[in-house]
């Protein structure tokens, strides 16, 4: 279960997850459980009427089949007793890798409020890259 769900400016959705506390295994865990989510098929009976669907398709997707599953987008936030969001930030990206069909992207609170959401304060999970980005510019999930 998400933190959010948002809508981007593209039509496309993104699960949002707010970071203040969570060891760093258990955000690794909480991408596999994504990755993981991405199959999982959806529950009751179905419809007849329309192709089988999963389970995130028949909760955030509505009518369309072709979208793809949404980014996965982790806001790092302050937290007493916590490394600087910054350091956590970049401490996930060095033991994240990206081997889960899902894209996921990074940023802190306070890069987020200052400078917006559509601006480059995205860092893509498995890039190897410093540079910041804008969401539109992030890959597609595969």
């Amino acid at each position: 279960m998400p933190d959010a769900v948002v809508l981007l400016a593209n039509g496309a959705s993104a699960f949002v997850e707010i970071d203040r506390t969570m060891s760093y295994a258990g955000l690794l865990a909480k991408l596999e459980r994504y990755d993981a989510y991405r199959n999982a098929p959806a529950s009751g009976r179905g419809n007849a009427a329309r192709p089988p669907r999963n389970h995130w398709q028949e909760t955030y997707a509505g009518p369309s089949l072709e979208r793809t599953f949404p980014l996965l987008l982790f806001v790092f936030a302050p937290a007493k007793r916590r490394a600087a969001s910054e350091t956590r930030e970049a401490a996930f990206h060095d033991r994240a890798r990206p081997n889960w069909q899902i894209t996921v992207a990074t940023t802190t609170l306070h890069q987020l409020t200052h400078d917006g959401a559509d601006r480059p304060v995205w860092r893509i999970v498995g890039r190897g890259e410093e540079d910041r980005r804008v969401l539109a510019a992030a890959p597609k999930p595969r």
